[in-house]
């Protein structure tokens, strides 16, 4: 049984959802559709990913046939680095809503607390990219706010936050960041940021937490570890007689995290789902504690562009 995070007022988030970054067109609406009949009830969702219209005609037939009613799902997307303009998250959230055929989103994040030139998707230069000092995450924040006052969005929160970034922010908001949304795995396990989030009340979601084996080309690094192909992590799932995907999992939901698992495979998104019926001993705990290697498969080096404002430094404050 996949368990609930609670939130503040008390609505609550199922830990497992259906990440849709990386799914192709013409895959993600077959995906989304059969992982609502096996069970999953949050989908994550975001701008970029260039899918939201797919996935809204498939989250219309799943109402329509009668599979789930909108009351059931969790829905979260994001905000595109492009809108950091107060003036600008509405309408991002509306064309948003738009696409994916609702009338509000459960969660919405800040993609990346990074900013970029209007209409400017990616950055090809320096000149693409806007400094956090002329576009403040607070004042990004507050367009945030302004949405939940409008009823377009139930729950605002944040992607990609150090605990510098998300503490000013915290400092400040009218309306607290409630979710932070990072890369997490146990090459890269970030005890640190879940304990100062734990601190906060701010619950965390973990992205990549299969180690994005199928991320795009140009954001992998030749000769790169692969998770599910870890030693010890192999051994672990053929004790439980599970697979590596559901020990990954697993241990995510056993840190109290929510994790986030992309694929288009019916029987990989079973198997996923049933990753919350495995239970993960102390001693399993313990001996995967010692993977940690710091190791990002997303980088951010994207945005490390020669001249610009952003350096892994200062994205990472590390």
């Amino acid at each position: 049984m996949i368990p609930n995070i609670e939130l503040a007022n008390g609505d609550t988030m199922p830990a497992l959802g259906l990440g849709t970054w990386k799914a192709a067109p013409g895959e993600v609406a077959a995906s989304v559709k059969e992982a609502i009949r096996v069970g999953y009830r949050h989908i994550d969702c975001a701008w970029v990913y260039g899918n939201e219209a797919e996935i809204g005609a498939a989250l219309a037939e799943c109402f329509a046939e009668g599979l789930v009613t909108r009351e059931q799902l969790w829905i979260t997307s994001k905000l595109w680095c492009d809108r950091h303009r107060p003036e600008d998250v509405r309408p991002a959230l509306e064309g948003t809503l738009a696409d994916l055929q609702l009338e509000h989103l459960d969660l919405y994040l800040v993609h990346w607390p990074v900013a970029l030139v209007k209409g400017v998707p990616f950055p090809r230069s320096a000149a693409d990219m806007r400094s956090l000092d002329e576009a403040p995450l607070r004042a990004t924040w507050a367009g945030l706010e302004d949405v939940v006052d409008a009823g377009l969005a139930r729950h605002i929160g944040v992607s990609n936050f150090s605990a510098r970034k998300l503490g000013a922010l915290l400092e400040r908001a009218r309306r607290r960041p409630e979710v932070n949304q990072i890369e997490l795995h146990p090459y890269l396990q970030q005890t640190a940021l879940l304990e100062f989030c734990a601190r906060h009340d701010v619950h965390v979601t973990a992205y990549s937490p299969l180690g994005s084996r199928d991320r795009p080309s140009h954001l992998r690094a030749k000769r790169e570890p692969v998770l599910l192909e870890d030693p010890l992590i192999t051994e672990i799932a053929a004790a439980h007689g599970a697979t590596p995907a559901q020990v990954l999992l697993a241990w995510a939901l056993r840190r109290g995290t929510s994790a986030l698992a992309k694929s288009v495979h019916p029987m990989r998104l079973r198997e996923n789902f049933a990753a919350g019926e495995l239970r993960l001993g102390e001693e399993d705990m313990r001996a995967i504690a010692t993977l940690e290697r710091h190791r990002r498969y997303l980088s951010g080096e994207v945005w490390a562009l020669e001249g610009g404002p952003y350096t892994l430094a200062n994205l990472w404050d590390e």
